[in-house]
Order: structure tokens, then sequence, then C-alpha cells
């Protein structure tokens, strides 16, 4: 197997308690730990103390790691995750555990871990990797993870500063000489112009200032006319932020086969109007909205329980809860303007001008949006990240 100059140092010097990869995505840092942890495993193998793996979620550790383990060394050498969070990886039995909450690991207390290996570092819960430090208590013990870089004020950042026996390896997207210039510059494009340019690009601890959507612009994103085309068949859904004290915003999308546009919008602003509308009352203004379009769902904040309850009980239109990751949303709605993919109709005034003043909040020491002027740009990140990350991108 050839290793790149990067990789191949990272097995050379990766001698110390603490050793992480840190940098851009697709740089090959987690590739390589796929030869990494069957070398760790096999040297912890007959030692006391447990063997453990932590990522975001237990469906992430499946997906990133147990997965890719499985289609280079075979299901033989390692297995699935059973129903009790365990693995059974080149002949050791292995936790695999989600580290985003603190209760997903509690079964670790008391327990020491002779080898870790961490997916996603900064998406963990600090708690749970303040338990892993105080467990990793062999002399032998070893940790092998990876993150991508985040705001400079995160926790993990501040661990990585510190006077712990660290080894630390830091990447760009141009350290993988195995992908393609073509792959590497379409990866280029898709984050030009956002924080995450310079995180998963150039490998940058960087903050998130300015403009969430700075490649918003009203030249290429705004169009003033979007008629039917005849022989044509487009797909109607609705997305909608719902707010009682807040505004409401609704926005009708037309997915067409490369881009999708949002055609119209509704907007009810309850302390300009002086008052609050019931669940009765949006779903009237929902039905106004759709008008005789067949709309294939409508995407709602998840937290409107009672609102999705009144749309299901009307029995009118299928409903689904909308993926509320905003982080994830943000990189998939940026990706998508950056590429073309979504539109604005002139008419949708409010997202347009949410557009020109949603921004990050550059005081937090995490990465956070204002929570103002960002009701539109709400209900358009739930219809990017549930329906058009898997349609157009």
């Amino acid at each position: 197997m050839a290793f790149s100059i990067k990789q191949q140092e990272y097995l050379d010097q990766a001698t110390h308690r603490w050793n992480i990869k840190s940098g851009a995505t697709r740089s090959g840092k987690t590739y390589l730990d796929y030869f990494v942890i069957p070398k760790r495993l096999r040297a912890a193998k007959g030692k006391e103390g447990l063997s453990v793996i932590l990522g975001n979620t237990r469906g992430t550790i499946q997906r990133n790691i147990i997965e890719p383990l499985q289609k280079i060394w075979g299901t033989k050498y390692v297995s699935c995750i059973r129903s009790d969070n365990t693995a059974y990886m080149f002949g050791e039995k292995v936790f695999c555990l989600g580290a985003d909450k603190v209760n997903q690991v509690d079964r670790l207390r008391g327990s020491s871990i002779k080898y870790c290996y961490g997916d996603e570092v900064v998406t963990w819960h600090e708690d749970v990797f303040n338990m892993l430090k105080s467990r990793l208590d062999r002399d032998y013990s070893v940790f092998d993870g990876t993150c991508n870089p985040d705001n400079p004020g995160h926790w993990f950042k501040k661990f990585l500063e510190s006077d712990a026996d660290i080894y630390l390896q830091e990447y760009t997207i141009d350290d993988n000489p195995f992908l393609s210039e073509d792959f590497k510059d379409n990866l280029k494009k898709e984050y030009q112009g956002s924080v995450f340019y310079d995180r998963y690009i150039r490998g940058l601890w960087v903050i998130a200032e300015g403009l969430v959507y700075p490649m918003f612009d009203k030249k290429r994103h705004i169009i003033d006319e979007c008629p039917e085309p005849k022989n044509e068949y487009f797909e109607y859904y609705i997305s909608i932020d719902y707010g009682t004290i807040n505004p409401c915003s609704m926005g009708l999308w037309r997915l067409e086969r490369d881009r999708a546009i949002r055609v119209q919008e509704l907007y009810f602003d309850s302390k300009k109007l002086k008052r609050q509308a019931t669940d009765e009352e949006y779903y009237g203004m929902l039905e106004e909205l759709a008008g005789d379009k067949l709309i294939q769902c409508v995407i709602v904040d998840p937290s409107a329980a009672s609102f999705i309850e009144t749309i299901r009980r009307h029995g009118k239109f299928n409903v689904q809860k909308a993926n509320n990751d905003v982080l994830d949303g943000i990189r998939v709605t940026g990706t998508l303007l950056q590429n073309n993919k979504i539109f604005i109709h002139s008419s949708c005034k409010n997202s347009i001008r949410e557009f020109g003043v949603y921004r990050w909040d550059e005081k937090a020491n995490k990465d956070t949006v204002i929570k103002e002027f960002d009701h539109a740009m709400d209900d358009i990140r739930y219809m990017c990240n549930t329906i058009l990350k898997k349609r157009l991108m």
C-alpha cells in the first residue's frame, strides 16, 4: 500500500500518548487510520484495559470507521457494531460509543483504557473528552484521533496547545496526492467564499465572521421570471420555520432537474402585526401558499410539534420533520449557492433581505449565528439540508 509523504510521517512519528491529525477534508487523515487501528489493536492485545472507538454518534462510527475497515480487511476481522455497542476487531473486543452526549460513555467511568481511536473529535461533548483523559491512564495507553478545524476558541484547540504529550499533524487538501486536480479544484470551488474554505481546504482554525452566506449574489441568485415550460415535470415542496412570538416563514420551492427555485414565500410577523396566529391559521396560510400545486412534502421545523400534528390531522399534505443540524445545513446551503443550484424569485423579499444581514456571532467562542433576521434563512436551510442535499449535491 502506498502512502503519501504526510501519512508515512505519521506512521513513523506518532509514538506519543496523544496522536492527532487535524486539517482539511479528504486530505487522507482518516484513510491512514484504517491501517493504524489494526496496528494499535494488535499491539494492545493481552494488555489490561479497554479498547474504545469514540465518534460523534454510533452511526457515524459505523459509517466512517467500521464499514471502510470491513472493505479493506473483511468481516472476518471486523464485525459490525452489536446491540451492546461493541465490535470484535482483529481479535479484540472494542467499545464503539457516541461522544456527543455524556451519558453515552458512562459505562467507561472507572475503567482503564489502553487504546482509544477518536473520530471527528471536535463534535464531541467536552465532558466526554475530559473523562477520556482520566481513563487513558496506563503507561502504554495510546490515543489516535482526527478532526477538521473549528473555531480557534474550541476546547479541543486549547488542548492541542497544552503541554500534554501530543503529536500533532496538520493537513491541507493538497497533502493528498491521490486526489485528482479536477476533484480538488471542484472541492475548492464548493467552499470558496465561506469559513469552510479556510477550515476544510486550508486546514486552518479560524473564527466564523461576517456574513454567513457571502457567496449570495443578487445578480446570480435572484430571478424575475420562472415560467413552467410545457412537457416538463417539476416537484413542489414547502419549507417552514414555525414561530408564534417570532415570525413564521414559509417558502414554496420548485425542484427542477438540476436546480431549485424558491418561487414564492409567506412571512407572518406577529410583532409587526401585533397578534399571534393559531396553528389552524398557519395551516390556512400553508394551503394558500400551496394553491393548486401538488406538494410532494412539507418540511417543518422539528420543534413545531403542535403544528406538525395539525398538518397531519388535515390529511392533505405529507409532512416531514426538517434536518435541523445548523452548521451542516449552513455548509450545504452555501455549497448549493456557490454551485448555482438554488435561486430566489424576486418576489421573496424577506429571503433576499435576510441573506444580506444574516451574520456569524463573532463574539462567541463557538460557531454561532446571531439569532435575528434568520427565519427565512432557517426555512431555506431546512429545505437544503433535508431535500436538496440528496437531490442536487
